[in-house]
């Protein structure tokens, strides 16, 4: 059977950490350690990591980089990304929000 992927975004790092949505992210990163499922990664979770805490920072070093499949921003994906600011789905403050959707957009 083929392993689904799932594409993370910063926020899905991030409420790791958190209370309210411990529970379900623990179980999706369980799924990860049974090799249930493969994350898609960008680089722009990366950029977006270096300004989070410590602990936040460093979760995805906790995991076998076989886990997850990387991929990187292409022509493609900007170009849809500042598609959507022109057409004005989202504000320009949101323009790597923007990134991460052109990202799942680029992904097959």
């Amino acid at each position: 059977m083929k392993q689904q992927r799932i594409y993370i975004d910063t926020s899905i790092v991030g409420v790791f950490f958190d209370d309210e949505f411990e529970k379900e992210t623990k179980m999706l990163f369980q799924r990860l350690e049974n090799k249930e499922i493969i994350f898609v990664t960008s680089d722009l979770l990366f950029d977006e990591l270096e300004e989070a805490p410590p602990h936040v920072k460093s979760l995805l070093d906790n995991y076998d980089k076989n886990f997850f499949e990387r991929v990187v921003a292409t022509e493609e994906v900007k170009e849809l990304a500042n598609k959507y600011i022109a057409e004005k789905v989202v504000g320009e403050t949101s323009l790597d929000d923007c990134k991460h959707i052109a990202f799942l957009q680029s992904i097959k």
